[in-house]
C-alpha cells in the first residue's frame, strides 16, 4: 500500500466518524453559506505573480516542516505579501492542518482561499463552505471520472469553486464542466518524486478554458517565468516558504524577484 492509499484509507474512517458529530444540515447555518465567497479562478487571472501560498506544518515526506506553526500570523503575512490566494491544508493525521485553521484564516484575510484535503466524500465539501473556503481540491489520482463530475458539480451548487488536479494525460480524461481550474501537481503522490517537465508536458494538453495551475517543485522567480510561458497562471508554493524562518517574509522576496 503506497502513501495515497494509506491517506485515502484513513480520510475515510475520519470521515465517518465525523459525520456522527454534526450533520450537513447543521453546517449549512454557517453564516458562510449565505456569502458568495472570493472567485479563486478571476484572482489568479488578475493578479500579477499569481502565487497560491500554502500554509502546511508538515508532510508526508518530509516530517513536520514547522511544527506549532500559527496559522494567523502566517496567512496574513501571505495576504499583506502580495499572494493571490492562499491554500489551507485541513488534513491532520499526515499534515498537521484542521478545519479550525482554515475558519481562523477567513476571519482574517479578504483573498480566496482553497480548502487543500484529499476530498472523496460530498460531506466534505458541505465542510468546506461552513469553514469559508471559496474553492475546494480533487485529486483525480485518487477518484473515478463519475465521482469527480458528482463532487465538482455538488461544490458549484454550494457555491465553491473547483481545482482538480492531476499528473498525468489519462487523467484529463475527468474534467468535467463544473470544473474551474486544472492543476498539475509535479509531485508523484505515490513515490513523491517531484519534477516541472510534468507541467510542461501536460501543459498543451489542458483545453484553455480551465486556469492553469502548476503545483509543487517551485522555488524560485526562475520557474513561475518558465511555466507562465506554458499558459500558467497559477503557482502553489509552500514548502519553499514554510521552511524558512518567516514564511510571509520569504514570499514578499520572492514576489519582488518576479
Amino acid at each position: 500500500m503506497n502513501i495515497l492509499d494509506k491517506i485515502i484509507l484513513s480520510k475515510r474512517a475520519e470521515i465517518e466518524q465525523q459525520k456522527k458529530l454534526i450533520s450537513t444540515n447543521d453546517m449549512t447555518k454557517s453564516p458562510y453559506f449565505k456569502e458568495a465567497g472570493y472567485s479563486f479562478k478571476r484572482a489568479l487571472k488578475n493578479n500579477a505573480t499569481g502565487i497560491i501560498a500554502e500554509f502546511k506544518r508538515k508532510s508526508p515526506s518530509l516530517g513536520w516542516i514547522k511544527e506549532g506553526a500559527n496559522v494567523t500570523d502566517i496567512t496574513t503575512g501571505y495576504a499583506a505579501a502580495g499572494a493571490a490566494a492562499l491554500s489551507i491544508l485541513t488534513d491532520e493525521p499526515f499534515f498537521g492542518g484542521t478545519l479550525s485553521d482554515l475558519r481562523k484564516v477567513r476571519q482574517s484575510v479578504s483573498i480566496p482561499i482553497l480548502r487543500k484535503d484529499f476530498i472523496v466524500d460530498e460531506y466534505q465539501l458541505f465542510q468546506a463552505k461552513s469553514a469559508g473556503a471559496d474553492v475546494i481540491l480533487l485529486i483525480a489520482e485518487c477518484l473515478d471520472k463519475k465521482t469527480v463530475k458528482n463532487l465538482a458539480e455538488t461544490a458549484k451548487n454550494l457555491g465553491l469553486e473547483v481545482l482538480m488536479e492531476v499528473h498525468s494525460e489519462e487523467q484529463l480524461e475527468k474534467i468535467c464542466d463544473a470544473i474551474d481550474c486544472i492543476g498539475v501537481n509535479n509531485r508523484n503522490l505515490k513515490t513523491f518524486k517531484v519534477s516541472l517537465q510534468t507541467s510542461i508536458d501536460l501543459s498543451a494538453q489542458i483545453p484553455n478554458q480551465f486556469v492553469k495551475i502548476a503545483e509543487s517543485g517551485i522555488s524560485n522567480a526562475e520557474s513561475i517565468s518558465l511555466l507562465s510561458n506554458y499558459g500558467f497562471k497559477g503557482f502553489l508554493i509552500g514548502e519553499a516558504f514554510m521552511k524558512t524562518e518567516h514564511p510571509a517574509e520569504t514570499l514578499k522576496q520572492f514576489i519582488q524577484k518576479i
